[in-house]
């Protein structure tokens, strides 16, 4: 069954804040083989103007899409998460994610689509730290792949 149309533009209450931990950004960076030592090494970062170490670009993509089960949980969208696949992921930064940033997560779908029987959900994590600044902005493209006919 296609998703709903009309939940384009549902925007879901913000996440608990998520605290930014010099050792989860260690970790990241070296999950993903990023050896920059602004990730790292207070010093470094404070060199290129940096309060503290910063994340690699992708790390808020573990909050987000965290936040983004608010929407993938809804019943009443009707999401089969044992179809999905994962489409697409893009960031749009104002500032880098900062060791010590208490960071929430608003969801908002923007786009439903079906195309050959796949439902493509687009949703929007809007980003801000504790004092409502906007960091980022992440988009998320899930497909729920069509079901096989017997």
């Amino acid at each position: 069954m296609a998703l709903d149309q009309s939940f384009v533009g549902r925007t879901y209450p913000p996440t608990p804040a998520y605290e930014v931990g010099r050792e989860k950004i260690r970790e990241f960076a070296e999950a993903v083989g990023d050896a920059n030592p602004a990730y790292t090494d207070p010093e470094a970062a404070k060199a290129l103007g940096h309060p503290d170490v910063i994340a690699p670009p992708t790390f808020v993509f573990s909050i987000t899409f965290k936040a983004a089960g608010q929407v993938i949980r809804d019943p009443q969208l009707g999401l089969d998460y044992s179809r999905v696949v994962h489409g697409d992921q893009k960031f749009a930064y104002r500032r880098p994610v900062r060791a010590g940033d208490r960071l929430t997560v608003t969801s908002t779908i923007e786009a439903v689509k079906t195309m050959a029987g796949n439902d493509i959900l687009d949703i929007r994590g809007e980003v801000h730290d504790e004092s409502g600044e906007h960091v980022v902005t992440a988009w998320t493209k899930l497909v729920a792949r069509a079901a096989e006919e017997a």
